[in-house]
């Protein structure tokens, strides 16, 4: 059956509607690669795009990627200018690094929405390294596992003759592309119209990972730019998505190591709680990616704080996520901000914080022995860590809407030293004397929005996530706070191999 093109054009529109699109925000700044990284001698701007390009004397034995480093994808909308000269190249989405590669060799695998110089390959999905071919031009497909352990490829509609199709590219010309990927489904569309569509219910189906561009293998001379290039986060209709904003080195080996910590985390809710959430990490404090906030459900902030604290720069923008009931937790050094604007802004969000001459951060033994009813409490037995467990915190005014999780009572040597912002005060020394028991864990409701909150004093020591019940604690606040349901046994999370505990620490 052949398909009026006069059909195919008038899907124009839509693609220009979403180039106007407020939410759609650049992820090249159209002069430089920052934020990018590929090989060497590859890829340059030229003419306000990322060019990649190959020559006689430039060549690759293998095919290689220019990849975003401000984040991952999961469900999004992405668009873009395209041209190509020669060979072929396309778009990695929710991709990883290849295995076995070397990273400097910035090889990727996974979903790719092909960019073609010749008359086929254009706008189909592809499966890098994987799977090969999963939506052809003019396909609507499905994907599932067959017997034999290949993928099994079910035509399910016609969309287009790929004839048709090719007649709406502008060869060598700039071309608009348009990537959705929303669940499990990826679809391509160029120049208005839809040129491939695939549900994949395969076991290899990827709800998130890497973006990237590719430069192919050496087989002729080929210059593939892009330029416009927008990102438009989409809701995650059936998961929670929990970003994890990881700070940066602050202290000796095994000690504040917030990026390994985050990982960690994430990686047991992706490997282990992944019908319900969907966790990434970002380092640095505070996200490069101009999206990230965009279709969160929860942030959890483990960085070191106090006056520098990453939130405290960019409260406009944590506000707006807070107000539309975006979770927040903050864990050891991340619940520290000053008193005033920042520490107001605490008390709403998360409902405690750590105030300077007011709290105190001393390291000892904390026995809990019982905890309260609770969904961030399912599964967890009674424990016991040593650690730089900061108590004495500030709380909103009679504990409005906050509800302690680890108490316990400090014995009076934590109070040793001299009276100073993080040592000692005269009000925490009149608590102590009263044996008044401390709240070193918390979680908090928002007034006026479904907004949670929570705030951990320990982990300053990376060895304390071995602890198989101060780990499930943690995740089971990372899930409450992003709304979704805690089992009965709380988050499941097998016992850590010691390689497991040991993974991305912080080079010292």
């Amino acid at each position: 059956m052949k398909f009026p093109l006069i059909s195919l054009v008038a899907a124009l529109l839509p693609a220009l509607i979403l180039a106007e699109d407020p939410t759609a925000k650049a992820i090249f700044d159209g002069s430089t690669l920052n934020g990018w990284k590929g090989m060497g001698g590859l890829w340059k701007v030229e003419d306000g795009a990322i060019t990649g390009q190959t020559t006689e004397p430039n060549q690759v034995p293998f095919n290689t990627f220019l990849v975003w480093q401000d984040g991952e994808v999961d469900d999004f909308e992405l668009t873009f200018q395209y041209r190509i000269v020669g060979g072929n190249s396309g778009v990695q989405v929710r991709a990883y690094q290849t295995p076995g590669s070397k990273p400097e060799e910035y090889r990727i695998s996974g979903y790719q929405s092909d960019i073609d110089s010749g008359e086929t390959y254009s706008g189909i999905v592809y499966s890098e390294g994987e799977r090969g071919i999963l939506a052809n031009r003019g396909e609507q497909t499905r994907v599932t596992d067959g017997a034999d352990g290949n993928p099994k490829v079910e035509v399910t509609a016609r969309l287009a003759e790929s004839a048709d199709l090719q007649k709406l590219i502008k060869q060598q010309e700039w071309n608009s592309y348009r990537i959705v990927a929303q669940g499990n489904t990826i679809t391509n569309f160029i120049n208005g119209a839809k040129f491939s569509e695939v549900v994949d219910d395969g076991a290899r189906a990827r709800r998130s990972g890497q973006l990237a561009i590719q430069v192919h293998r050496w087989d002729t001379p080929m210059k593939i730019q892009l330029k416009d290039v927008m990102l438009k986060r989409l809701p995650l209709k059936d998961l929670k998505k929990i970003a994890f904003f990881a700070g940066k080195p602050s202290h000796g080996p095994g000690e504040h190591e917030h990026r390994a910590g985050c990982l960690l985390l994430a990686d047991q809710l992706n490997a282990h709680f992944s019908k319900q959430v969907l966790a990434t990490v970002y380092t640095g404090g505070w996200p490069n990616d101009p999206t990230a906030l965009d279709n969160v459900d929860a942030i959890v902030s483990f960085t070191d704080g106090g006056g520098g604290h990453p939130l405290n720069y960019h409260l406009k923008k944590l506000d707006v996520a807070m107000k539309r009931g975006v979770g927040l937790g903050c864990i050891h050094y991340a619940v520290e901000t000053t008193a005033g604007e920042f520490g107001e802004k605490f008390l709403e969000y998360i409902g405690g914080y750590f105030e300077p001459n007011w709290s105190v951060n001393p390291h000892w033994r904390a026995d809990y022995t019982a905890f309260p009813k609770h969904d961030v409490t399912r599964g967890v037995k009674p424990f016991a860590t040593q650690d730089e467990w900061y108590y004495h915190m500030r709380f909103r005014p009679g504990m409005d809407g906050v509800t302690p999780i680890l108490t316990a009572l400090p014995p009076k040597e934590t109070l040793s030293r001299e009276d100073g912002p993080h040592s000692g005060n005269p009000a925490v020394r009149a608590a102590i004397a009263k044996n008044e028991p401390q709240h070193l864990m918390w979680v908090a409701s928002r007034t006026g929005n479904a907004g949670r909150g929570f705030g951990c004093t320990g982990s300053h020591f990376h060895k304390n996530w071995g602890d198989d019940n101060y780990r499930k604690l943690l995740l089971n606040a990372c899930a409450w706070i992003a709304q979704a349901d805690i089992p009965a046994e709380g988050v499941p999370s097998p016992a850590l191999t010691p390689e497991q505990l040991a993974a991305n620490l912080d080079p010292k």
